[in-house]
């Protein structure tokens, strides 16, 4: 097998200290910084696969999102040098008065395996935050978590005040969290909504 193709193997079986050296090797044989990560990036595709078929669990797609994050810090300052171009930007929270931030956090790490920016706001974020953040000009996606069903209408107030946004139709808003259903995130004006990390992941790269 080459190199490249241990390291995407590598990567889908969570091999953490496999990984950087893995990546490593690739670009010292010659392999290009962007196809080193898209080999990681695909590995992961088949890990999501993996995990909405039932065939693997949030445990071991945590660990290989885990042994991607080990495998891009290699290559990513040579995209900078390169100056390639990221799939996109994407912020991300937790609504306000929600504290909630594992399923946040799990698909923070598979979207950033599938080649995004993403900025992590945290929990408990305000309204105005959210705002502020989507008001800068180069953010595609806005993902709001609510892992509460008290805190469904904190997601709701979020959702109207980004759908406000003179800038609006700049981004796509993602939504996603234990409580929440397609018609709720139908009838608050979401633009999309995912029920797991996975799935959130392909989803964005539809969006951007």
């Amino acid at each position: 097998m080459s190199t490249i193709t241990d390291l995407a193997t590598a990567v889908e079986n969570g091999k953490l200290k496999l990984v950087p050296n893995l990546a490593k090797q690739c670009i010292d044989e010659g392999c290009a910084p962007m196809d080193t990560l898209n080999a990681m990036i695909g590995a992961m595709d088949v890990v999501g696969e993996k995990f909405k078929n039932g065939e693997i669990f949030v445990p071991e797609m945590l660990i290989a999102a885990k042994a991607m994050k080990k495998g891009v810090d290699v290559v990513k300052p040579l995209l900078a040098e390169g100056g390639a171009v990221s799939a996109g930007k994407m912020i991300m929270g937790t609504v306000h008065g929600d504290l909630h931030d594992i399923g946040k956090n799990l698909v923070i790490m598979m979207i950033e395996s599938a080649g995004f920016e993403v900025i992590d706001l945290g929990v408990d974020v305000p309204v105005a935050k959210f705002v502020e953040e989507a008001s800068k000009p180069d953010v595609n996606i806005v993902g709001v978590s609510a892992l509460l069903t008290t805190t469904m209408p904190a997601m709701q107030e979020t959702v109207e005040a980004l759908n406000a946004m003179p800038n609006r139709s700049q981004f796509k808003i993602m939504v996603g969290g234990a409580p929440i259903t397609q018609a709720f995130a139908d009838e608050i004006g979401a633009d999309c909504y995912t029920t797991d990390a996975a799935s959130a992941a392909q989803a964005a790269k539809t969006l951007a």
